[in-house]
């Protein structure tokens, strides 16, 4: 369920973009300005509006720790202020003088990325605040960047529809057609996805266009000098072009903003719709998950930002099969077990299970001899990672409630190898690893800063697990 728990009117014109921090949301506007509102009860911080730019802002973005706003204009400048008071620490001038579209930080802060309307790119040191790198995109304007959750690389879109790869000191390292009729925006999700026949991890990204089309892609890295840029699945919800994009910060995920004025929010492990938003007048141009909290902002043409609260612990569409035939899960259709591989992020099998006629009853019985002899699945990772995931749903349907305690409070699933953190709390190792190496200093818990890094392993609560599912086994 996704309630409108407030709106923000007070630019005087349309919204262009919204960004969140921990504590606050940014806006930005045609007005020329910026706004910066508490996230404790929406109201706009003494220093709001930040007034410096002499044309519209078309974007803002805060430093990863919160403590630095960053925002670019028609007039060919990116500002950095700061987040505290509203001090103007830069004001950072495309070479090229330039209308600059989109800014973005690195996840270290190292960099603050600016892309202008002729192409040009420029990687600005955030220490010296002085140019690093500069470079051009092939043709069009430049309209949307996205950095990597390790810094290694960020992504451009343009509006003659390319999306181009890059690394940390301007390389290019891949270029895809994308978008038809131009990109809009993207974004990459901050929590990296395993890929079980590489041993490496992909990054999934989004991107949007005048096409009207949202496309999911994975990103994987051999090396540095082996990209691999795939079209997962485009999502076709919206019936005119698509403005604006962005993952919860979970990657579970993906809310996107139309010029058909509405909102829509995705399952990103199916691409099923959540929900879809219809409470905005005009265009829909921006939209951004809060990091920590359930919140998302919207905003539009019709100069409002749209706060909205969801519930977390709401099931996914994409779960609905799962959850509502475990009484009968060998009665499962072809389409059902189709639906339950999309929930698994194992869509690439779908064709091939439908091939073989797998319903559920054929599903349960798989064991590694027919995924390799029957279905042909040459790969042992691959074999391992779809038996790993009939396992888990062979336990789900015999077994009663998992306790509370045994589940990881960032995934919700059955843990494997819990570790203690310093709240006090038992994680996922590989969960709150993530999230730890995605610069965040805070409990996922409580939101208060971690004193220490360290994680502890918890073996008792390992061998209360074990001993649990051996008794569900039997």
């Amino acid at each position: 369920m996704a309630t409108l728990v407030h709106t923000l009117a007070d630019h005087s014109d349309d919204v262009n973009y919204c960004a969140f921090s921990s504590s606050c949301l940014a806006t930005c506007s045609l007005d020329k300005t910026i706004r910066v509102y508490s996230l404790n009860n929406f109201t706009e911080l003494p220093y709001s509006p930040l007034k410096g730019h002499t044309y519209a802002v078309h974007c803002c973005c805060f430093s990863p720790s919160g403590h630095v706003l960053a925002s670019c204009s028609t007039d060919g400048t990116t500002m950095v202020w700061d987040a505290g008071d509203g001090r103007v620490l830069a004001v950072l001038a495309q070479p090229s003088g330039s209308p600059v579209r989109v800014c973005r930080f690195s996840p270290d802060s190292t960099y603050l990325v600016s892309g202008a309307a002729d192409g040009s790119l420029v990687l600005w040191n955030m220490q010296s605040l002085k140019l690093y790198r500069s470079g051009n995109v092939k043709d069009g304007s430049l309209v949307a960047c996205a950095f990597s959750p390790n810094g290694n690389f960020f992504v451009t879109g343009s509006s003659c529809g390319d999306l181009t790869i890059w690394d940390d000191k301007m390389r290019c390292l891949c270029n895809e057609k994308a978008h038809d009729l131009g990109v809009t925006c993207c974004d990459i999700s901050s929590q990296p996805t395993p890929d079980g026949e590489h041993g490496f991890r992909y990054f999934q990204m989004a991107s949007c266009g005048q096409d009207n089309q949202i496309k999911l892609w994975l990103i994987l890295f051999a090396d540095f000098l082996d990209v691999e840029l795939k079209c997962k699945c485009t999502l076709n919800g919206h019936s005119a072009p698509v403005l604006a994009c962005a993952f919860s910060y979970d990657g579970q995920m993906l809310v996107s903003g139309s010029v058909d004025k509405c909102v829509i929010i995705y399952e990103t492990t199916t691409g099923n719709t959540l929900h879809t938003l219809s409470q905005h007048t005009r265009y829909v141009t921006a939209c951004a998950f809060a990091p920590y909290s359930p919140l998302l902002a919207t905003g539009s043409m019709d100069k409002t930002v749209n706060i909205w609260h969801f519930d977390l612990k709401q099931p996914c569409a994409a779960n609905t099969v799962e959850n509502e035939s475990k009484v009968a899960v060998e009665d499962w259709s072809e389409d059902d077990v189709s639906a339950w591989l999309c929930a698994q992020d194992l869509a690439d099998f779908v064709g091939l299970f439908k091939r073989n006629n797998i319903d559920g009853k054929e599903l349960l019985n798989l064991t590694k001899e027919s995924l390799a002899n029957e279905l042909k699945i040459e790969s042992l990772g691959l074999r391992s990672k779809v038996l790993q995931k009939i396992e888990e749903l062979r336990i789900k349907i015999t077994s009663v409630t998992v306790p509370d305690e045994f589940l990881c409070p960032i995934t919700r699933e059955l843990m494997k190898d819990p570790v203690i953190a310093a709240d006090g709390y038992s994680y996922e190792k590989d969960a709150i690893e993530n999230w730890l190496s995605n610069k965040r200093r805070s409990s996922p818990m409580t939101n208060l800063p971690l004193p220490s890094l360290v994680l502890t392993p918890n073996r008792t609560l390992k061998m209360a697990i074990s001993r649990w599912l051996e008794t569900q086994q039997k």
